[in-house]
């Protein structure tokens, strides 16, 4: 099998401007002509031309069969973060076939990150970083996905450096890195924002131990409020700090579990896993290793519910049920059959009758603010009233305008939005506003009557893999109609 080599070193000087335009602006693939090195170069049909691609859903038909869950983004971004950790090669399986994916691909890249696929798109990555001769993440590439900000972590740790551009993402309010820096500041480390930037240097820094250039200092770090990236950060920073650090009311997601899972398989000494208070011993080095991420919870209870709103029968296989529980018991409480069939597969059948049950999104083990929008869009065809209160983003229901442009019945209180169902919802023309809300506008539109259009499908491009063909797969009438540019 061919090995696609996406990026590897330093381009040649004269080439290196032109090849990081094609970087910030292309998906890769392979390119024979530059020595054996793959840059990024545009793929048959334009990234511009994607951006402008939409959904059309002609709804009312129940969804049957099985669906294969993919491996979870949210789990694999970070762990692609963590290979800058070590000089040796980190082989990570089971990646989402997702946008996220490939803007940290090429994130990586720009640092001079070996990233290595068997093909594209691939599901299993090969990352080796034995030099970094760019500690910075470019605005150009992490405007459009947050978890960048999950390489200052490893930087930090790994070179003593870093300069880290203020990530971008979806629109779905503020998600401040105040938690991160004063986090690194305990450990020693000198931040300065400017420019859009954050520029930190560990302790000691200007003294050369290899590629690092200072060391961070262990330290004991209660966050103000629970932050899974900034958990995710600062942990993978620990690593190979000086001495202990421990963090408390760190967050307790399944995601994060396995970053640690993947952290000991590079040597990293971690206790306290699954629970709120985690002690990290740092080391001098990690090692490479391999690993198979964890199954995509959010994609797996996006398809419980598109079973349950049609009135259907869906398989769902390759997911983690232990790690849907609060999303299982609440569709449970509105009238959903769930089978939990075995450790790897549930069984999901559309109620008689769906009746409203009030909802509150926490952190984990409480019901993600993730599934959210896909929740809001069963309340619409629930009998009764549906309270729903978003408790971790201030700006998460711009769903909701579009919703009610489908004829939902929908009122916004602040954090909290009363649905009124069961709704009669009319196909229209509705904006993504942000990655779930995509699912939650695409689940409206299976029960829609007449034709849906989603435009801005971009941001569903960015998180779940082929949702289009997986449902096709189990008789749903959608399809993707790709935009023109001009």
């Amino acid at each position: 099998m061919r090995v696609v080599e996406i990026c590897e070193g330093r381009l040649q000087e004269e080439q290196a401007n032109r090849e990081k335009r094609d970087a910030l602006k292309c998906a890769p693939a392979w390119n024979p002509t530059q020595n054996k090195r793959a840059a990024w170069v545009s793929r048959d049909r334009g990234v511009e031309k994607e951006l402008m691609d939409k959904f059309l859903i002609r709804g009312g038909k129940a969804l049957r069969g099985t669906v294969e869950i993919s491996g979870a983004k949210n789990s694999a971004l970070p762990a692609m973060a963590a290979s800058l950790l070590t000089a040796e090669a980190v082989t990570l399986r089971n990646i989402p076939k997702v946008r996220d994916i490939v803007t940290m691909g090429k994130l990586l890249a720009f640092m001079h990150a070996t990233v290595s696929v068997a093909g594209f798109p691939a599901s299993e990555y090969v990352i080796c970083a034995p030099r970094l001769n760019e500690e910075v993440a470019p605005y150009e590439l992490v405007k459009t996905m947050r978890a960048s900000i999950l390489t200052l972590g490893p930087l930090m740790a790994r070179t003593g450096r870093a300069r880290v551009s203020l990530p971008g993402g979806c629109a779905i309010g503020a998600r401040p890195v105040d938690l991160h820096l004063s986090a690194l500041e305990k450990m020693g480390a000198v931040i300065t924002t400017s420019h859009g930037y954050i520029e930190a240097k560990a302790p000691g820094n200007g003294v050369q131990h290899g590629l690092r250039k200072g060391r961070l200092k262990g330290a004991r770090i209660a966050f103000e409020k629970i932050t899974v990236t900034g958990t995710e950060n600062i942990l993978m920073a620990a690593t190979l700090a000086e001495g202990e650090t421990i963090l408390e009311n760190a967050a307790r997601e399944p995601e994060v579990t396995d970053l640690v899972v993947l952290l000991r398989k590079m040597g990293a000494e971690i206790s306290g896993d699954g629970t709120s208070t985690l002690r990290i011993r740092g080391v001098e080095s990690l090692h490479g290793t391999e690993h198979a991420v964890i199954p995509d919870r959010i994609e797996a209870g996006t398809f419980l519910v598109a079973g349950a709103i049609t009135g259907g029968e869906l398989t769902i296989k390759n997911c983690a049920p232990e790690h849907l529980g609060a999303v299982i018991a609440k569709l449970r409480e509105t009238g959903v059959e769930i089978e939990i069939v075995d450790a790897s597969t549930l069984r999901v059948r559309g109620a008689q009758k769906l009746v409203g049950a009030n909802m509150t999104t926490e952190e984990y083990p409480g019901f993600p603010t993730d599934m959210q929008a896909q929740y809001m869009a069963l309340a619409t065809q629930a009998t009764g009233t549906s309270v729903i209160e978003e408790t971790i983003f201030e700006n998460r229901f711009l769903h909701a305008s579009e919703m009610m442009r489908m004829d939902a019945h929908i009122a916004i209180d602040g954090r909290k939005a009363v649905v009124r169902g069961p709704a009669v919802l009319s196909g229209t023309t509705v904006q993504a506003s942000d990655l779930r809300a995509s699912a939650g506008l695409v689940l409206a539109g299976l029960v829609a009557s007449g034709e849906t259009v989603i435009e801005r499908v971009y941001h569903i491009d960015r998180g779940y893999e082929g949702i289009v063909e997986k449902l096709r797969a189990v008789g749903a009438d959608i399809e993707r109609i790709h935009g023109t540019a001009h």
